[in-house]
């Protein structure tokens, strides 16, 4: 479903602030694997993600999606094939549009644009139904402004938006970094349920090494711009945290130093 090839990347090339950010990244998920992306600052983690959604041009190698090599392609023609929430929940959603509006919008992605009445009773219905599995009460609030909502209430909303046509590819970059610890939990929680109904590919990038345990199928440390260790089944399952550190020293041959990894 996505397969990174020989992937390099760098940041202020011939400038004393060169940064050599993806030094041949190769990584290919199949379809439905549930990604998810660990390291220190500066590892790759974001970036990796910012190369499959065409934010930036990449110097070399190849990135193809479902097959088809997405590379060379701008960001907003790759932008049918995936699905993106950011770690800003402020981000991916319009604030001053009604909640039943931003649906409306994601529900619209791809087509051709009409002068038909905007949103039709028949697409309410459906709204109403997706928005009762978040069970956060959105259901009953259709018509209030997205900018009225709690950061969490925003994210998942965001998360339906993001999952709604059924991308080749999900990307979570941080998405519950900004969230308190029980609303991170939730939006999580419906994150795997959304990705295991609607059976996505996906890749998640965390700081937070239990979450990045518990969650996904698969587990990829990055540092320096290299995956450094790559693990799926049962042997991701039987992982704890002091494992990822020392697997981090193994591989990388150096302590393992972010505070918000550890810190979480």
């Amino acid at each position: 479903m996505l397969e990174l090839t020989n992937v390099h990347k760098t940041f202020h090339p011939g400038t004393v602030n060169a940064k050599h950010a993806l030094c041949g990244v190769n990584l290919h998920l199949q379809p439905g694997d549930f990604v998810t992306i660990i390291g220190g600052n500066g590892a790759g983690k974001s970036t990796t993600l910012n190369a499959v959604a065409g934010v930036f041009p990449i110097d070399s190698g190849s990135i193809r999606i479902d097959g088809v090599d997405v590379a060379r392609l701008p960001e907003h023609k790759r932008a049918k094939y995936l699905g993106r929430v950011f770690q800003d929940p402020m981000t991916g959603t319009a604030a001053t549009m009604e909640i039943q509006e931003n649906l409306a919008i994601a529900a619209r992605r791809g087509n051709m644009r009409t002068l038909r009445w905007g949103i039709s009773s028949e697409e309410k219905k459906k709204y109403r139904e997706l928005l009762s599995i978040l069970e956060l009460g959105l259901e009953d609030r259709m018509s209030a402004k997205v900018g009225l909502l709690s950061g969490g209430q925003r994210q998942a909303l965001t998360l339906l938006m993001a999952t709604l046509k059924q991308p080749k590819i999900l990307l979570l970059d941080e998405h519950t970094a900004a969230l308190d610890p029980k609303t991170a939990a939730k939006v999580l929680e419906i994150s795997d349920m959304l990705i295991a109904e609607n059976k996505l590919t996906a890749m998640m990038v965390t700081h937070n090494m239990r979450d990045a345990i518990a969650h996904g199928n698969r587990l990829i440390m990055m540092n320096a711009g290299r995956v450094i260790f790559d693990v799926s089944g049962e042997e991701k399952k039987k992982l704890t945290v002091d494992d990822l550190i020392e697997k981090f020293s193994q591989a990388s041959g150096q302590e393992f130093a972010s505070d918000r990894a550890l810190l979480s």
